[in-house]
């Protein structure tokens, strides 16, 4: 596989065009055949593998090093590449992990059209798209509203024929949120007109319905490593700024590249019409940081992952806090208030003169001087900045808080180290747990009030009792998403010889 066929979206090529219409003369007739056929991949076997237990393995892999991005915000559009996975597979999984696990009532996907010349936007509502995963249904409604809403929507199947831009997010998908309806979306047209009258018609016909928007693209194509470089975090400063004007102007000037330059603007403005006011930039690489051939004369090409959020609504959030999970462990107003005021001096201890806690921590309360199990979850506006605890009661209490605290803000390795301009914005939650129990049967599990932890061999997962609660699985997608998070396949946890213990936390 040359990185030209597949670290990139393939360049358009009038000549695959010629062919293909001589090969399919009616391919661009509207609603030909489409309610009774299935649409097949395109790049099955080629740019990701063609059997399921490989795909799903490598997806799963993928997502297992991402970090978790546990947010009091609801995702509303990602931004994915879509290149083969070798080459730009890690950085889509940055996008999808943001929405693992959490439910929505469809999925649109934007992608650019590499190989059919047209005006307007297409669709195809057909029976499903199949991967090797199996088949995605369609939201029949959702398309049907979108062609009455807007004319220069079509039903298009021939533009889908060849197009990769969308089969590539969608094994993604069908790992992430299984059961999803999609709605297909193939923009001929990247100019700014179209993507804000896509826009309006996508914002007008979800109105009432949780729907995520995929946008597919990939950026800069073959260039030297350090132009490529500069030219994608350009546009992705502007990206994430949600500069819609400065996207265009920078694409226009060829400052930056995209091949889904139209999703992208079009996903954003999107969003922003359904109450999004923020994007956040999760990973960029190009083809160079994945192969090593960062001098290669064939130039690089750049992917990007970013996601799109707004607030959560007041009744979201009412719901959140009935769903409070765990248990009371019967710690006082002022006890909680003084693990918090641990937490924090802990943290600014650190950052002002870089001392590590030691000894003991001076409290009167008998409660916070006995041994206990205790983690410390760290969040920067909204989104997961550090988490570190100690399973076994090794220490007292207070103690315990201070040590993780530092831990959480200084030593994950998933995050670089708190800095001090961030103190302010730095929200603590502490999780005190109760000892670990090991189960003979998963019926034990009550989700909202459990953790889990799952150990195999030398492989280990834990998730506290909020992360089901957050996320609003149910107690296989518990089990299944701790087998991920130990880095084993999600079905480990039926296997003869994986030990499963429980435990609850204090939560606050």
């Amino acid at each position: 596989m040359s990185v030209r066929s597949a670290s990139s979206c393939r360049c358009f090529s009038f000549l695959a065009v010629f062919v293909l219409m001589l090969l399919c003369p009616a391919g661009l007739r509207a609603g030909e055949a489409s309610s009774a056929m299935i649409h097949d991949p395109v790049v099955a076997g080629t740019w990701y593998p063609g059997t399921a237990p490989e795909l799903r393995k490598l997806v799963e892999e993928y997502l297992s090093h991402v970090p978790g991005r546990d947010s009091k915000s609801q995702t509303v559009a990602i931004i994915s590449p879509h290149a083969g996975y070798i080459y730009s597979g890690q950085v889509a999984a940055h996008s999808f992990k943001t929405v693992e696990g959490q439910k929505f009532d469809s999925v649109i996907v934007i992608g650019p059209s590499h190989y059919v010349p047209f005006r307007g936007v297409a669709t195809y509502d057909c029976a499903g798209f199949r991967t090797p995963l199996g088949v995605i249904p369609l939201d029949s409604e959702l398309i049907a509203a979108l062609l009455k809403r807007e004319s220069r929507i079509k039903d298009l199947p021939g533009v889908f024929r060849q197009e990769h831009s969308l089969e590539a997010e969608l094994p993604f998908l069908q790992v992430v949120l299984p059961g999803f309806k999609l709605v297909p979306l193939v923009m001929g047209d990247p100019d700014i007109t179209t993507c804000r009258w896509l826009a309006e018609a996508i914002a007008e016909c979800a109105k009432g319905k949780s729907v995520l928007i995929v946008a597919s693209s990939d950026l800069s194509h073959y260039h030297s490593y350090d132009v490529a470089a500069e030219m994608d975090q350009r546009l992705l400063q502007k990206i994430g700024a949600m500069d819609i004007e400065g996207i265009d102007q920078c694409l226009k000037g060829r400052k930056c590249e995209a091949c889904g330059q139209g999703p992208i603007m079009a996903a954003i403005l999107a969003a922003k019409k359904l109450g999004a006011d923020r994007c956040d930039i999760l990973k960029y690489a190009n083809s160079g940081d994945v192969t090593g051939e960062k001098m290669s004369p064939r130039g690089v090409v750049g992917y990007g992952a970013a996601r799109i959020s707004r607030p959560l609504a007041d009744r979201d959030r009412d719901q959140a806090e009935k769903k409070k999970a765990g248990i009371d462990l019967g710690l006082t107003k002022e006890e909680r208030a003084e693990l918090h005021e641990i937490a924090q001096k802990a943290i600014k201890t650190r950052l002002t003169s870089g001392a590590s806690v030691s000894g003991g921590v001076e409290t009167a309360s008998p409660r916070l001087k006995e041994p206990q199990g205790a983690f410390v979850t760290l969040y920067s506006k909204g989104e997961l900045r550090g988490c570190i605890g100690q399973i076994v009661a090794r220490m007292p209490l207070g103690e315990a808080v201070a040590a993780m605290a530092q831990e959480a803000a200084f030593r994950d390795p998933r995050f670089p180290p708190v800095r001090s301009e961030e103190l302010d914005d730095l929200k603590i939650e502490i999780s005190v747990l109760t000892p670990l129990q090991k189960i003979d049967s998963t019926e034990e599990i009550e989700v909202g009030k459990h953790g889990i932890v799952i150990v195999r061999g030398g492989s280990m997962g834990l998730l506290l009792p909020q992360v089901a609660t957050e996320y609003n699985w149910d107690r296989n997608e518990f089990l299944e998403h701790c087998c991920l998070k130990a880095g084993l396949p999600r079905n480990t946890w039926k296997e003869k010889g994986t030990e499963i213990y429980i435990f609850s936390a204090d939560v606050f």
